[in-house]
This record gives structure tokens, C-alpha cells and sequence, in this order.
């Protein structure tokens, strides 16, 4: 099974049963992991995405990208990506200190007081418990989640990322039935299409979670609307639209709007997920036949803005992208694709590894160490799929084992751990190395004028 290789046209195109496929995925990325993860798709190299000036038009226009043009069939090359210093490298957390801040967790209750977040670089923030089917998780009220919210940072060794998803209308974890203001949904923004409405209601949003002492919403959605039907995008209203102008437009005044109040957002699903069929809490995604490179380009053009905080990878199985692996385990789609052809050096974090389109077809330690190797820098745990007590502890144990016997390097921990530093520095969670920080994205109105009037064509 070492040597097996997957052919993208028959994994495609046979007639395997859906058993069949999970258990060759889940052969070959047992193999890829054993042997380093260096395999890169055979064919249908992605071919890099170039910025081309807009026509001129009454509404501001975002950076836009070139059609996609045929490639050769070569192998990507590797991203030149930002190498920490070696002061930056000497940092005096351990190795299992410097682990934990890769994990994004979530828990059950009201309160901080049964929760070990010694190690944890981050929480994440339910109002319902799906595994128990109860409406008791982590929200309750507004005076409740802050005092929660404070409990967690004073009890956690470094501060943490709090995140919730606060997308707006079906995806909100903050309901009025708890006391938060009303939302609306990203495709009631986007049919709408007027910026100032879209940054009122973002401004809204941002407000609400900053005065709980939130500081990263998982938010906003920047897949294209090309399946209305798509059961997790489409039918949920998540989409601003199907058009990659549009959604970069309202994605940037979102965006935006959160730095206002020192909130910073993460882009999902990369590399797109408008277009699937089913859902990846439930199982395997194949979006080979209906996904298309125009799906990258709200990432690519909030890339170039200079506005991604961090990415949310996908579960979505690509045979164009790579035939052995769904995007959050594939070392092609992240390292190569995001980092290298994208020139994408910040945080990217892996959507919930307990959701069905992994666990189906990946065990446990499988699943981490395919997407470290792959590049994914925060594993999201979610605990809400299944739950599983103690999972951050087994999670760093898992980790620890794979530097131990050479799987992940101890560098490979670092790169994560400064990314996720740059992060927090943004935050003002850990101590800036300067003021002037070119890795600090503006958090305050004056900034964000500034970038506006520095990047007109990406407005």
C-alpha cells in the first residue's frame, strides 16, 4: 500500500462505492504521512492567480484575478514563507506549552471552573450541545458569556483566542432568545448590495462580540453561492453571493468592521465549498465535478488586501487539487496552493476534526498528523460533533509522540507557534516587538482610513 498511487480521473469517475473511496483516502494518507506527506498531485496543476486591473465601475471594486489559464503538468514549487528569527525562535514555553497554542477547543458549560486551559492556545464558544441534543452549552446571556469570557482568560496560562462563529442570521451563536441584538444573514447583505448596510450590520456584529471579550469571529463566509442547494452554504444563507466581486466586497466591510473593535476574522471554507452537494459534518465532500478556480478568488483578493486575519480550511475532497487528501489534510491545497501560489503566511486553521468527512475515513492521530503536515497551524477540536473529555490532553500527547519519533519537526511546531504569536500580537493578547509591526493589521478607524487610501483598487 506504500507505493499505491491514486489515479485523480478514476477516483473521479469509477463507480467505487463510498466505503471503497474513504478506505483508499484513508489508506494513502496514512502513507503520505509515514513518508513525510511530500506527495503532491500528479496532474492538474494549479496554476498561480495574478491580479489584473477592474474595468471601471460606480461601485468600488476589490482587487480582481485573471481566467485561469492551462498549466503544465509540473509539480508546484514550495512557498517562500516568512522564517521566525532566531530570537523569535528561543521562546520559553516548552514543547508542550508551544503545542497547545496550536489547539482551538471547545467545552461544556457556563463557567471556566471545570476547564484545564493551561496549555490551550484557544476556546471556542457554543450556544447549543449537539452531541447530548440540549440548548445548555456556553451561552446563556450577554452578563453570563462575559463574565465566562474573563473567567477563561484569567484562568489560562497565556491569553487565549476566544472564537465563536457570529456569521449572522442561521449561523449565530449569539441569539436574541439569549438577549443579543438581531442579525442578518451574509446573503440577505450580499442580494442587498450596499456596503454601508453591510458594514452597519457588521459594525453591529463586532460591537457585540468585543464587549463579551471575544476576539476572533469565525466569520466571514467567503465561499462562492454557486449551489443554492448546498444543504451547509446555500439553504443556511451563509454566501454573500455567487459572485467573487460581490463576496470580496461585503467580506472586506465585515472584516473591516471587526478591526474597528479590535476583532479579528477568519475566511472559511478554503478552497471553497459553495459549490458542494452535501454536508462535511456528516461525511466525505467530493467537489472535483463542481468546484472551479473562480472559488479561490474572494481569498486571493482579500489575500492581496492585506485583510485575512487568518483561513478556515475546508473538508472538501479536490482530485484536481489533490487526489489523496480533503483540503484541511492536504499538503497541495494548503502549503502549496494557499501559501505558495496565494503568498498566504498567516493562520490557518483547520475546520472541526470530529466532524464526520474526517472521522469516517482518518483516526485520531491520523487526522493531526496529516494536517500539521499539511500545514494547518491551529487543529480545531470543537467538541461539538462528538465530545470526548479530555481531548486537548490527548490532542498535545498525540503531537508530542510525532516529534518524538520524527514525524514533525520541532521547527514545524515554531513556524505554527509564531503565526499564532503574530495573531495575538495583532491582538495586543502578547507583547508587540514594535509598534510599527508590519504583521499587525489595522484594528482602529484611523488605520483602516489609511489602508483604504492605500489600496483604492481593493475597496
Amino acid at each position: 500500500m506504500r507505493g499505491y498511487q491514486a489515479d485523480p480521473v478514476a477516483l473521479c469517475s469509477s463507480h467505487l462505492s463510498r466505503r471503497e473511496l474513504l478506505r483508499i483516502m484513508a489508506c494513502t494518507a496514512a502513507t503520505m504521512t509515514l513518508g513525510g506527506c511530500s506527495q503532491r498531485a500528479a496532474t492538474g496543476a494549479v496554476v498561480p492567480v495574478t491580479s489584473t486591473a477592474r474595468a471601471p465601475s460606480p461601485k468600488p471594486s476589490p482587487l480582481s484575478l485573471a481566467p485561469a489559464t492551462p498549466a503544465a503538468n509540473t509539480a508546484t514549487p514550495e512557498p517562500r514563507t516568512t522564517q521566525p528569527s532566531q530570537q523569535e525562535n528561543k521562546s520559553p514555553l516548552s514543547l508542550q506549552a508551544r503545542i497547545g497554542q496550536m489547539l482551538l477547543v471547545g467545552f461544556r458549560g457556563l463557567a471556566a471552573s471545570d476547564n484545564d486551559l493551561r496549555f490551550l492556545g484557544g476556546v471556542v464558544l457554543f450556544d447549543y450541545d449537539v452531541p447530548s441534543q440540549t440548548p445548555v452549552r456556553n451561552i446563556q446571556s450577554p452578563a453570563q458569556v462575559k463574565a465566562l469570557v474573563a473567567a477563561l482568560q484569567a484562568a489560562a496560562a497565556t491569553p487565549l483566542l476566544v472564537a465563536i462563529d457570529q456569521e449572522g442570521g442561521k449561523v449565530s451563536r449569539l441569539k436574541e432568545k439569549f438577549g443579543f441584538p438581531p442579525t442578518v444573514s451574509a446573503q440577505s447583505l450580499g442580494t442587498t448590495d450596499d456596503l454601508a448596510n453591510t458594514r452597519r450590520h457588521a459594525l453591529a456584529i463586532a460591537e457585540t462580540v468585543a464587549a463579551l471579550g471575544i476576539n476572533l469571529n469565525l466569520a466571514p463566509v467567503v465561499d462562492l453561492n454557486i449551489n443554492p442547494r448546498n444543504p451547509i452554504i446555500g439553504k443556511l444563507e451563509r454566501s454573500f453571493s455567487a459572485d467573487p466581486m460581490i463576496v470580496t466586497r461585503h467580506a472586506l466591510e465585515f472584516i473591516r468592521a471587526h478591526h474597528a473593535h479590535n476583532v479579528r476574522c477568519a475566511l472559511k471554507h478554503f478552497p471553497g465549498h459553495g459549490s458542494s452537494t452535501s454536508d462535511s459534518h456528516l461525511g466525505l465532500v467530493d467537489v472535483t465535478r463542481t468546484w472551479s478556480r473562480t472559488e479561490l478568488q474572494p481569498f486571493a483578493n482579500i489575500i492581496q488586501a492585506r485583510q485575512a486575519d487568518a483561513i478556515m480550511t475546508a473538508h472538501v475532497f479536490n482530485a484536481r487539487i489533490d487526489p489523496h487528501a480533503p483540503a484541511t489534510l492536504s499538503r497541495p491545497t494548503i502549503t502549496h496552493l494557499l501559501r505558495g501560489e496565494l503568498s498566504y503566511d498567516g493562520v490557518v486553521i483547520s475546520d472541526d476534526l470530529q466532524m464526520g468527512a474526517i472521522t469516517q475515513a482518518y483516526g485520531f492521530e491520523a487526522a493531526i498528523a496529516a494536517a500539521m503536515a499539511a500545514g494547518v497551524d491551529i487543529l480545531t477540536l470543537a467538541n461539538n460533533t462528538i465530545y470526548e473529555e479530555g481531548v486537548a490532553a490527548r490532542a498535545i500527547a498525540v503531537i508530542e509522540g510525532l516529534v518524538r519519533d520524527g514525524t514533525i519537526s520541532e521547527e514545524r511546531i515554531d513556524e505554527s507557534y509564531q503565526r499564532i504569536q503574530r495573531l495575538k500580537r495583532s491582538l495586543r493578547l502578547v507583547p508587540s516587538r514594535s509598534a510599527t509591526s508590519p504583521d499587525t493589521p489595522a484594528s482602529d478607524s484611523t488605520a483602516i482610513e489609511r489602508d483604504k487610501a492605500a489600496n483604492p483598487g481593493a475597496l
